[in-house]
Order: structure tokens, then C-alpha cells, then sequence
């Protein structure tokens, strides 16, 4: 049996990370704090809050799977990288708003910084042997 390398270790963990967090987005509780979070310009752009919700609920989750299977590991994690730039301006909005968000509203700079992490995490893990 093959040893698990480092880069091995880590994408398994980023991996089941992305799809745990994914399936949170199908959580009723959650799922109503994740839509608030949605800004209001990207309601019904084709999808209600709720919908973008899910859609990302999913894309969470495929790219996690697809850092597991070497043929999709490349493209997903160049997938997720674009993802977490997406998705950044839902938590940029919510960085502001404490009061209203909760746990979401992570400060801007350390969710800014979190986010490019993350991106290189996703390009590391997706990219390399």
C-alpha cells in the first residue's frame, strides 16, 4: 500500500471539509442564514437566495468529490478556486452586518485573507501529483 504524502493528507482533509460545509447548505437553520447572506442584487438572477444556497451547496460538495478522484482532481480544484472567488462578495456583504449574521459575518480583512488561503489550498491540493 502506497504512503500517504502531505499533499495527500491535505486533500483529503480540504476534501471532506468542502463536502461536510456543502451539506450544511441543505440544514433548514442554516439554510436561512446562508440566503440573507445573498445579495439582494442576485435575487431571482436565476435563482431565489434559497436556490443560490443550494447551488453552491452542491458545487461544495462536487468539488469535494472531485479532489478525491484523480481524472476530476485538476479541474476541481481550479473549479473550487473560482468558486471561493465567487462566493466572496456573499461574505463580504455579510462582514459588515454582525448584528444581522451571526457566526457568517467574519470580518472583512481576516475573511479576505481566509478566502485567498483557501484558494491557494484548493490549487495546491487540485494541482498537484
Amino acid at each position: 500500500m502506497a504512503r500517504m504524502t502531505p499533499v495527500d493528507l491535505a486533500r483529503w482533509i480540504t476534501a471532506i471539509v468542502f463536502i461536510a460545509i456543502g451539506v450544511t447548505h441543505f440544514i433548514r437553520p442554516v439554510v436561512r442564514g446562508m440566503a440573507a447572506m445573498v445579495p439582494a442584487v442576485f435575487h431571482g438572477r436565476p435563482f431565489s437566495a434559497v436556490g443560490w444556497v443550494w447551488v453552491t451547496g452542491v458545487a461544495e460538495i462536487a468539488g469535494g468529490l472531485g479532489l478525491l478522484w484523480e481524472p476530476t482532481r485538476a479541474a476541481a480544484g481550479i473549479a473550487l478556486a473560482v468558486f471561493l472567488v465567487c462566493v466572496f462578495p456573499a461574505n463580504a456583504y455579510a462582514a459588515g452586518k454582525r448584528e444581522k449574521f451571526g457566526v457568517f459575518a467574519v470580518p472583512f480583512w481576516p475573511r479576505l485573507a481566509m478566502q485567498l488561503a483557501l484558494i491557494a489550498l484548493v490549487l495546491w491540493v487540485g494541482l498537484a501529483p
